[in-house]
């Protein structure tokens, strides 16, 4: 770990060290806060009805089980890499750099779905001022010339396009053509990005600034949403207040999960903090605080002001004014919108360049990754990289099928920090923390709960269909029966183990095909260690005391 500590670099070439408590937290907000308060929470009110607001404080209480995880790493080591660097201090090399390899899904991939749901929004609110964006700059071709494909088989009983498909497939058709081929290109998307990631470049400073600006005005908006609605809530809405009882709150657990992840994001800013060790954790479990008491307060109201049965839709804040002829309340959600996610971009481009920094002083990915800009203090080149590895699809492809794999790489990194700090536990590193998680032996506890769930399982459940239905369960039950073992052997920490199996439970509920691309995506990530970063890295430079060649 010493080794590590050691690579930060203290000279006129070092990061800028600007953050406090509050910019950390106000960064952790913006993260979570996204698009999901504004349309996801509607889908999950549908489902589970008024006691919805319950899952989303279970999940946070989930959430903390890993937050903490990451606070005592953070307490520990204050440098810029988040899981990656957790990963490498506490699991090994070939480890981290899975972990690095993984969260390019969480931050890089990611931001590309973010950034086309971002100009969906922000054309939908140019629309609410009387500006019509042309259709053909709004829209990948990609995605118009897929909806164009399917739309031409409509002749098929098997499909029956949507509603959203037909109106891509028209675009496409009316598109105007330069030497006969189709102009389309999601403008907004892609010059969103460039926008960020030049405010990025510039410093860390200036993109604090516009955030906590974003973040200030958007929980200004969501404020104004309750209590706005406050006054319209019926409370026979909320009865029943689970209807479709406890599978229909739990069958939007994933949905709701996904909601909080980006509370990582605070750990990649380690290096331009000023006081990382005590900031980081104090941010991390505010901002997961202050962002369950909004999301709990809107899924109140929304459940309130109309019946969960009709919140079925993709914009349901907007939704429910517009039922109450409050139309200008719409237009201000809008907008919110458009602020939330545009903080949501500026944290994430903030966020993979210092991850490949960390990995390139490391020896695993270019010097060039790792190069401070002399004026700006920012890692210039890697933001550059990033800008590149975002825009470009967001300007022409559909990125929609990365979502699920990308939430597979996140959960994959949460479990990983947690099982870090069970090593640290073991190897007595974790005395060294500023920040702890608190012991609780896990020696009786884990063991018991496996053996009653079990029982329970196979003798009060139709288990077969299950598995059948859910294979990967199998992969949770086995994971579960060693960290048993393995608790029991070491007395492992409750709280860590009860991380990795919540992260892992509901990897499960992502689906064998999504597992199955996520195992491809890391074969093809160490392919590239093995050609590449083995050859150069910094460990084996220092074990063979020869010098890498670059």
């Amino acid at each position: 770990m010493d080794d590590v500590l050691n690579t930060e670099d203290t000279s006129s070439n070092s990061l800028k060290r600007v953050l406090n408590v509050r910019d950390l937290t106000l960064f952790g907000i913006a993260a979570i806060i996204g698009a999901g308060i504004f349309s996801t929470i509607g889908r999950a009110s549908f489902e589970g009805g008024p006691a919805i607001s319950l899952l989303f404080v279970f999940v946070a209480v989930a959430c903390v089980f890993t937050a903490v995880c990451y606070a005592q790493f953070a307490s520990m080591i204050p440098i810029s890499g988040s899981a990656y660097t957790y990963a490498y201090v506490s699991l090994g090399e070939v480890i981290a750099w899975i972990i690095g390899w993984a969260l390019i899904l969480e931050y890089a991939v990611s931001n590309m779905v973010v950034a086309i749901s971002w100009s969906g929004y922000f054309t939908t609110m140019l629309k609410g001022f009387g500006i019509n964006w042309p259709d053909w700059l709004a829209i990948g071709y990609n995605t118009a010339h897929s909806a164009f494909e399917k739309v031409s088989q409509q002749g098929s009983a098997a499909f029956s396009p949507d509603s959203h498909i037909i109106k891509a497939a028209a675009i496409y058709k009316s598109a105007p053509e330069i030497f006969g081929i189709k102009c389309l290109i999601n403008v907004p998307a892609g010059t969103i990005v460039t926008l960020i990631s030049a405010l990025t470049y510039i410093g860390i400073k200036e993109s604090k600034q516009l955030n906590n600006f974003l973040v200030y005005l958007k929980l200004g908006i969501i404020l104004l949403v309750i209590l706005g609605g406050f006054f319209f809530i019926k409370p026979e809405n909320w009865s029943p207040f689970a209807p479709n009882g406890l599978n229909g709150i739990l069958g939007g657990v994933a949905a709701v999960f996904f909601s909080f992840i980006g509370f990582d994001s605070i750990s990649t800013t380690a290096e331009e903090c000023k006081n990382p060790q005590k900031d980081m954790p104090r941010a991390m479990l505010i901002c997961l605080g202050i962002c369950t008491i909004l999301y709990v307060l809107i899924a109140l109201t929304l459940t309130g002001m109309v019946s969960y049965k009709s919140l079925g839709v993709d914009d349901p804040l907007a939704y429910v004014f517009q039922k109450i002829n409050m139309n200008f309340m719409a237009g201000i959600i809008s907008i919110g919108s458009v602020i939330a996610i545009t903080g949501a971009i500026l944290v994430f481009q903030l966020a993979q360049p210092r991850i490949w920094m960390t990995m390139s002083r490391d020896g695993l990915l270019s010097p060039r990754f790792g190069h401070i800009h002399p004026k700006f203090k920012t890692p210039s080149y890697a933001t550059v990289i990033a800008w590149l590895f975002v825009a470009i699809p967001a300007f022409f492809l559909d990125m929609q099928f990365v979502v699920d794999l990308t939430s597979v790489g996140t959960f994959f990194a949460f479990i990983v920090v947690c099982a870090g700090i069970l090593i640290l536990d073991k190897t007595g590193d974790s005395k060294k923390a500023k920040f702890k998680v608190p012991y609780i032996s896990g020696k009786y506890v884990i063991p018991v709960s496996f053996i009653a769930t079990m029982v329970l399982f196979f003798t009060k459940t139709d288990y077969m269909p299950i598995l059948e239905g859910r294979p990967l369960l199998i992969v949770f039950g086995l994971v579960w029966l060693y960290l048993t073992i393995a608790s029991f052997k070491f007395k492992y920490s409750l709280l860590p183990v009860i991380g990795i199996l919540i992260n892992l439970f509901l990897m499960t509920e992502l689906g064998l095909s999504n597992w199955l691309m996520f195992i491809i995506w890391l074969v093809i990530g160490l392919i590239i260690y093995f050609l590449y970063g083995y050859r150069k890295s910094r460990l084996r430079y220092q074990s063979t005391s020869k010098s890498p060649e670059l």
